[in-house]
């Protein structure tokens, strides 16, 4: 699911989900990444964030990390946490597809984080299968019911068409 369409009823549930996991982590920002590092959804104070840098390097550590994993026997390391003197950073895998990052400071904590991060990520995974699902339900549509419009087009009229 390297390259994928967002859907205009999964964008909104997605939204939805982040809003309410920002809300019940008393978060300051909550955003999905892709694993290139394109920002897919966010919720939260993002004014006085690079919001693309932010995504490209969480992207990066992401990768990073999952060569440090390789490296010592692990599958991967799907769960990353930054603590800062102000804030702090949780980011989590969703379903090897997707980055999950929470941006907290001390009105909140780790604990609820991950308490709350869990429950958002199951419905995360669930709306991200959504998605595949209509992709290739789409494909197959598009593959079984295509008809080119060149599909009528015969040698000869081609022959036809370059003869003076």
């Amino acid at each position: 699911m390297s390259d994928f369409i967002l859907f205009d009823e999964e964008f909104h549930q997605l939204k939805d989900v982040i809003g309410r996991l920002k809300a019940d982590a008393q978060a300051k920002v909550v955003f999905i990444v892709d694993k290139n590092g394109q920002q897919i959804a966010a919720m939260g104070d993002m004014e006085s964030l690079d919001t693309t840098s932010l995504a490209s390097l969480t992207a990066g550590n992401v990768a990073a990390t999952d060569g440090l994993a390789r490296l010592i026997g692990e599958k991967e390391f799907p769960v990353l946490f930054h603590e800062g003197e102000r804030d702090n950073v949780y980011i989590s895998i969703v379903g090897q597809r997707v980055i999950l990052v929470v941006i907290f400071d001390e009105r909140s904590s780790l604990g609820l984080v991950r308490l709350r991060v869990r429950k958002a990520n199951g419905e995360l995974e669930r709306i991200f299968d959504t998605i595949q699902k209509k992709v290739e339900s789409e494909k197959t549509r598009r593959q079984e019911g295509y008809d080119s419009p060149f599909a009528e087009i015969t040698d000869e009229d081609i022959d036809s068409l370059f003869r003076e």
